[in-house]
């Protein structure tokens, strides 16, 4: 009687196991939850950062290179004419690789600009001579700016590698093409935004194991 009940407690107990294993191979783990919003990929793992930085560079093209063709009929001063010039070439050259990289990577971009990029550019296209030139310095300049802190904010953080090198190549392109618009004399420095106020304690690095030599 002891040896059947032994034995019957012995097969539950293989039984028990059996249903907590398979729980356990069929619960997804709490310990490393998988965001929909990163993707694995073999350049790194791909977050909303850096689609949103492909996004922003292809929109600041879609409007750039048209208001640089303006510039070559409408603008008054020859110096915005050859600013103008320049954004176009540029942000040509530069489109091809954000839509290059872009497929790669499996993001999605938009083929028109935003609302405020498409109405900048029917303010330019009614204007003519100095109101040109100085709408085109300042409204260029602003969205350059903004442009930048998005391409050094990803630069600065980024876990994939294809993305990394983008944004050493957008960074050159905004840093050349503001210094560019300020050679125009035309921007008001007063109405652009102001640098974000520092905080009273800088934040500190992350730490990194130091490994002693032998």
């Amino acid at each position: 009687m002891h040896r059947l009940l032994r034995g019957e407690v012995l097969m539950f107990g293989g039984f028990a196991v059996a249903a907590v294993a398979t729980i356990f191979l069929v619960m997804p783990s709490s310990a490393a939850p998988v965001s929909a919003e990163w993707t694995v990929l073999p350049s790194g793992p791909l977050g909303p950062a850096d689609r949103d930085l492909l996004v922003k560079v292809r929109q600041a093209g879609l409007w750039e290179i048209p208001v640089g063709r303006y510039a070559q009929e409408r603008a008054g001063s020859d110096r915005v004419k050859d600013v103008g010039m320049h954004l176009v070439e540029d942000h040509t050259k530069l489109d091809v690789v954000t839509r290059r990289l872009a497929a790669k990577l499996g993001v999605p971009l938009p083929d028109q600009p935003n609302p405020d990029q498409q109405s900048w550019m029917a303010q330019l296209a009614a204007e003519n001579g100095p109101a040109f030139d100085r709408d085109f310095a300042n409204l260029l300049r602003a969205a350059h700016g903004k442009v930048f802190t998005v391409v050094a904010g990803v630069r600065s953080g980024t876990r994939n590698g294809e993305v990394r090198k983008f944004t050493q190549q957008a960074v050159n392109v905004v840093m050349k093409h503001m210094t560019l618009l300020e050679s125009t004399g035309l921007v008001d420095f007063d109405e652009l935004p102001e640098p974000p106020t520092p905080s009273a304690t800088p934040p500190a690095p992350a730490a990194v194991e130091t490994r002693r030599q032998p």
